[in-house]
């Protein structure tokens, strides 16, 4: 059963994204070529298919950007060694430049995280200015061993990250900030 709480990080589910073994699409983006293993489909995300997920069965991932251009968060995807200097760094850069709610995912990968920025209903031009700041930010405390999302340099198709697998940390609220 899945059960990892998604409904911290305001999830698109009318539709999810299936990896497969092959290559189900080719797609040209500023002068790159990609090749795509996931097929979009085009019915809701359900706890079912998010078992099948949690159990192996299946590979999932899910859109960043809804239908309307908008981002509800922007994400750190970090694939270095020190998962914990890694939190700890992110989540004072973060709460510096005003950020409350954000939360950490374990991913099937060991000291492979997902941190969801909730920014809320933002362009998605915003969100490509908002990622590239963040992310420059903490690039001065931290060698980069993080992408960005969403990402102008990929095709829109694929701004999807995989389903979470279990929750690392999160932040809620101003509760730290007496603390200060």
């Amino acid at each position: 059963m899945y059960n990892v709480d998604v409904s911290l990080i305001k999830m698109i589910t009318n539709h999810y994204w299936l990896k497969h073994d092959k290559i189900v699409n080719k797609e040209q983006h500023k002068g790159k070529l990609f090749f795509d293993k996931y097929e979009r489909i085009d019915s809701p995300l359900s706890r079912s298919i998010m078992s099948d997920y949690s159990n192996g069965k299946i590979i999932v991932a899910h859109s960043l950007i809804n239908e309307r251009d908008k981002v509800e968060n922007i994400v750190f995807d970090y694939n270095g060694r020190n998962t914990e200097k890694f939190w700890h760094r992110a989540q004072l850069m973060l709460r510096e430049e005003g950020f409350l709610n954000f939360t950490a995912y374990e991913s099937k990968t060991p000291g492979h995280l997902h941190l969801y920025v909730h920014k809320g209903h933002t362009t998605l031009n915003e969100a490509h200015q908002l990622a590239k700041t963040l992310s420059a930010k903490l690039s001065q405390k931290l060698p980069r061993e993080w992408k960005m999302f969403p990402n102008p340099d990929i095709p829109r198709e694929f701004n999807i990250l995989n389903l979470p697998m279990k929750i690392y940390e999160k932040e809620r609220g101003s509760s730290w900030a007496r603390h200060m």
